[in-house]
């Protein structure tokens, strides 16, 4: 029975599509959000085979209460990553798109959106508020980068991470530094903690500190203080950069593995491991450079590429999130469906309210009428 039918005013239509970029596994919205979106009359279409990639068959979905169709025709486009210029085109004038869509990397993308009357929501630009927590997606994915990182250095290593005791004598553990301790670096800490390693954090936020020591790593203080607005660090002056960068230079080849995670959003990725430091490395040693996407922090880092330089391997993965898509993409949907819900009316129509400080800041693209 339709809403006609029923007396029942019609919720937003969300369309959850199946992401096509290379390696992209993740999907927007998992069944058990939809159960949720569904129970408060919004209707869910979801794209044959869109949460493939994460495991979860189309019946699943329809269990939860979405419809598999067309999802490009409804009033709310959910996405991981940016649309194409084939996915935009997909798209009409006044609806409104929720992703991933790199406001400060990607400007012709967003003036694509804008040109296509489309209104879009970039899941990055999201405040880092107390209120917008459960909506921070940079935050969910982070967490899941972090992780992984270790992982991949674990993975990579040609020693052990945790202390062992053996009768052929004992073996020490790894020492870990992590460069960058936003979300991704502290579960990259804790994680590496877990496994037995003895980490170590460093940012130019002194700030920090107590909570590198929270997941019980120790601080490596460099004496540079670069705290910024909305949680990140400011650009450093040259003069800092400078200090930074032969202290870290002389700190880094005393470490088995160094992970690095720091980005200034809208620029490329600072530099903070320089070629010497690789080669003052003890051979073996790895090095994970999660800013690849943006250059790498790493100055012998290739995008995409593990390769191995003076000894030390170098991993700069791409978008490792999609490599763990089960929990990242139930992590992100839970991000999309705070993001929805605070759009949504009583009678769950959309009706965004940009009086909304999350919503404002959150908007990159605006319909006519909206203005």
């Amino acid at each position: 029975m339709d809403s006609a039918q029923s007396g029942k005013a019609q919720g937003a239509v969300v369309g959850v599509v199946r992401e096509t970029n290379d390696g992209e596994r993740r999907v927007a919205l998992v069944p058990k959000v939809v159960g949720k979106l569904a129970g408060k009359g919004v209707q869910v279409v979801v794209e044959a085979g869109a949460g493939a990639g994460a495991l979860i068959p189309d019946d699943a979905y329809v269990e939860a209460g979405a419809q598999i169709g067309d999802p490009w025709s409804a009033d709310v486009v959910a996405k991981v990553a940016a649309p194409d210029a084939g996915e935009l085109a997909r798209m009409r004038p006044e609806q409104t798109l929720i992703g991933f869509l790199n406001p400060r990397g990607n400007a012709d993308g967003i003036k694509e959106i804008a040109a296509a009357g489309v209104q879009a929501f970039a899941v990055e630009a999201i405040p880092r508020i107390s209120r917008a927590q459960a909506m921070d997606a940079l935050s969910s994915q982070g967490n899941v980068s972090g992780y992984k990182a270790v992982i991949v250095a674990a993975s990579e290593s040609t020693r052990f991470f945790p202390m062992l005791t053996t009768a052929a004598g004992t073996v020490k553990p790894a020492t870990v530094l992590v460069l960058g301790v936003g979300v991704a670096g502290l579960q990259a800490l804790a994680t590496a903690k877990r496994l037995g390693g003895r980490p170590t954090g460093y940012d130019v936020r002194p700030e920090v500190a107590d909570q590198v020591r929270s997941v019980g790593a120790q601080w490596l203080d460099l004496g540079i203080d670069a705290a910024g607005e909305g949680g990140y660090a400011r650009e450093l002056t040259e003069a800092e950069r400078d200090q930074q960068q032969q202290a870290l230079e002389d700190a880094i080849k005393g470490f088995d593995v160094v992970i690095t995670t720091a980005l200034v959003p809208g620029r490329p990725a600072p530099r903070l491991v320089t070629a010497a430091a690789v080669e003052g490395m003890r051979p073996g040693s790895v090095i994970v450079d999660l800013a690849g996407e943006t250059g790498g922090n790493c100055e012998l880092t290739e995008p995409g590429q593990t390769v191995v330089k003076h000894g030390v391997t170098i991993v700069s993965p791409l978008n490792l999130p999609a490599t763990m898509p089960e929990h990242a993409s139930e992590l992100y949907s839970r991000n999309v469906q705070e993001l929805l819900e605070l759009m949504l009316d009583d009678d769950a129509r959309l009706a965004p309210d940009f009086s909304d400080e999350i919503l404002a800041a959150a908007c990159v693209t605006r319909t006519e009428e909206d203005h």
